[in-house]
Order: C-alpha cells, then sequence, then structure tokens
C-alpha cells in the first residue's frame, strides 16, 4: 500500500500533473521495461513497447486508483502493449512459414534454440507472453495472474496450452521432445 507521500503523487498523476507522470516514470521505467523485455525478447523493441505503456498509462490516469499500487497497475498495462505488439508483427493468418526458415532436423544446441524460437513464434500472443513469463523467464504464477489481470487457473491453462502447441510445431518441424 503506498504511502502519503506517494499517494499524493498519484492523485497528482491521476489529476494529469505532467511533474508526478515523469516522476513516477523515472521510477518505474527500469522495471517495467525488463518486464516487458522479458515478453518482447529484443531490447529495440521493448523500448518502443515502454513508451507506448506509458503513454497508454497517462491517457488512462483517470481509471487508476491512486490507493492501489502504481506498479502492479503499470505491468498490466506494458503487458497488454506487449501482447498488442506481439500480435501486430505475427505472421497472418494462412501465411506459413517459408520453407527456407524451417530449420534442418536439429544437429546442435544452436539448431535447437532456433527452432524453439522459431515454434514460440507460431504461438497466439496471449499463449506466447503466457509461455515466455513461464517457461523462460520462470516467473511465479502468482505474478503473471497479476500482471496479465487473470486467474491462476487460467495461466497454468494457457500454459498447458503452449507446452501442447510448442510440441506440435517443434514436432512439425522435425524435432520431438
Amino acid at each position: 500500500m503506498p504511502d502519503e507521500l506517494d499517494r499524493d503523487l498519484l492523485r497528482l498523476f491521476v489529476q494529469g500533473d505532467l511533474d508526478a507522470f515523469e516522476s513516477l516514470f523515472k521510477q518505474f521505467e527500469i522495471d517495467v521495461y525488463r518486464w516487458i523485455l522479458r515478453i518482447v525478447r529484443d531490447a529495440s523493441t521493448a523500448e518502443d513497447v515502454l513508451v507506448e505503456a506509458f503513454w497508454r498509462a497517462y491517457r488512462g490516469r483517470g481509471h487508476f486508483d491512486p490507493s492501489r499500487s502504481f506498479g502492479a497497475w503499470m505491468r498490466r498495462i506494458a503487458t497488454n502493449a506487449a501482447r498488442d505488439h506481439l500480435r501486430a508483427a505475427r505472421p497472418r493468418a494462412g501465411w506459413s512459414t517459408p520453407d527456407h526458415q524451417i530449420p534442418a532436423p536439429v544437429g546442435s544446441d544452436r539448431d535447437l534454440g532456433e527452432a524453439v524460437a522459431l515454434a514460440f513464434r507460431t504461438l497466439p500472443p496471449k499463449l506466447q507472453v503466457v509461455a515466455t513469463l513461464a517457461l523462460i523467464e520462470e516467473q511465479p504464477y502468482a505474478e503473471i495472474a497479476d500482471a496479465l489481470d487473470l486467474p491462476i487457473g487460467t495461466v497454468k491453462s494457457r500454459v498447458f496450452r503452449a507446452i501442447r502447441a510448442l510440441r506440435k510445431e517443434l514436432a512439425r518441424l522435425g524435432i520431438h521432445p
């Protein structure tokens, strides 16, 4: 729960005070950037998504309750911005992976890594986000549920579905985990 000084800063932010927004940006920028980077897995993209997330937070400031955690609220917004980016970057339905991008049967750890990365990119964004946070970043399900504003059971279900889809895609690529 925020202390009185933080509550005042958050109230000013909700009212549209740019100095309060800048202060919150400076305070949370690194943590939010790291969170986004866990999802999008690219530093340059994470910087773009960070700007978008804070812009969304400023535009939606009227919906923020100053008695709540700004960090959790910001992580939720950042997750949605990252998911939107993944959705936009995903190949359109009906497109398939060009044959030259399908790795040959795995002969090295590098080949396996490329095949797994390719399989991850085929996941729908809502599964990709959860799978990345749970399987790669090893974030606790409770933290993922909080960031995505989902029940923990939904997170577990999406991780299960993502694993099943990854296994299917890896098998299609000639890899049998």
